[in-house]
């Protein structure tokens, strides 16, 4: 009776395929920058099945690289692209707007595979066309400055086939940069978005950013950073290259005071969180001392 009491047990506790595949997501999804090949090694060993791993793989590797911007080089060397889903067109195929290139990847092995010409349809119009390249090349000097191996791209996700002034639209910054030094046990990325909205009927270009940096220290412990900002400006419905220097002005700023930001709270967690995270010492005054016995 015992025996089978346990086996019942036994097979109540046994979690089904589709908790697996669910569990198996939540670690790939919540890996650290960068490490999410090291989490789906370990995954693999762990779930000793093949099929319930290719299912949580397949679905968790390309939310995991579109969240953090990942960046792939194009087999024919013509460039990065951005895994994003502002350059998304289908499920592994993603616009690459400076180059004019759409990049087939395989979000498991995070590899580039082949790049094909963008279709017309696929691109923005001559007109908007003259916005998003005067603030791609703004950008882009930018990055280079500040960013050491960052990447960007500027996308029109809304908009796009018009043909002249009298329309709205909206183009999407991107910029996406990383430093993976697993030999000396830390990996960090900088992700930030900016949503770039443009009024024609009340000349205004309204910007909004949200800007993210992850962080994995692991040497003889595990401190991990996730920390979000949002912040949001305006500028005039100029000519493009004006416009383009006006935004990228905006977020040049935003994005300094943000990381001078982190920087004044990083001199200050000795002094504040950590002291906080420590037992309070009692006054001498508020001790209560306990005689000394010697034991029987």
């Amino acid at each position: 009776m015992t025996s089978v009491l346990v086996a019942e047990e036994e097979e109540e506790s046994e979690l089904s395929e589709k908790q697996k595949v669910e569990i198996a997501k939540w670690f790939l999804l919540n890996s650290p920058p960068g490490e999410i090949q090291y989490v789906a090694k370990d995954v693999k060993s762990i779930l000793k099945d093949d099929g319930v791993f290719n299912e949580a793989a397949s679905e968790a590797f390309p939310l995991y690289n579109k969240s953090h911007f990942i960046v792939l080089p194009m087999p024919d060397r013509s460039g990065d692209v951005l895994v994003t889903s502002f350059g998304e067109l289908e499920d592994n195929a993603f616009l690459d707007p400076r180059t004019a290139q759409v990049a087939i990847v395989d979000h498991v092995k995070q590899v580039c595979e082949v790049v094909r010409p963008a279709l017309d349809e696929e691109l923005a119009s001559a007109y908007i066309e003259e916005f998003r390249f005067s603030l791609d090349a703004e950008i882009l000097k930018y990055v280079e400055e500040v960013y050491p191996k960052g990447v960007c791209s500027v996308y029109c996700v809304n908009g796009k086939d018009a043909e002249g002034s009298g329309f709205d639209f909206e183009l999407a910054v991107v910029i996406s940069a990383s430093r993976h030094s697993p030999q000396n046990f830390c990996n960090g990325s900088w992700c930030s978005v900016w949503n770039i909205d443009f009024k024609d009927e009340q000349q205004t270009v309204e910007v909004k950013g949200k800007l993210q940096v992850g962080a994995h220290y692991f040497e003889e412990g595990n401190v991990q950073l996730d920390t979000k900002h949002e912040c949001k400006d305006a500028t005039l419905f100029q000519a493009p290259e004006d416009c383009a220097l006006a935004i990228s002005s905006i977020i040049r700023h935003h994005e300094t005071e943000y990381l001078a930001s982190l920087e004044a709270s990083y001199l200050n967690l000795p002094d504040s969180t950590f002291k906080d995270l420590r037992r309070k010492r009692q006054p001498p005054s508020q001790l209560t001392a306990t005689p000394w016995k010697a034991p029987q």
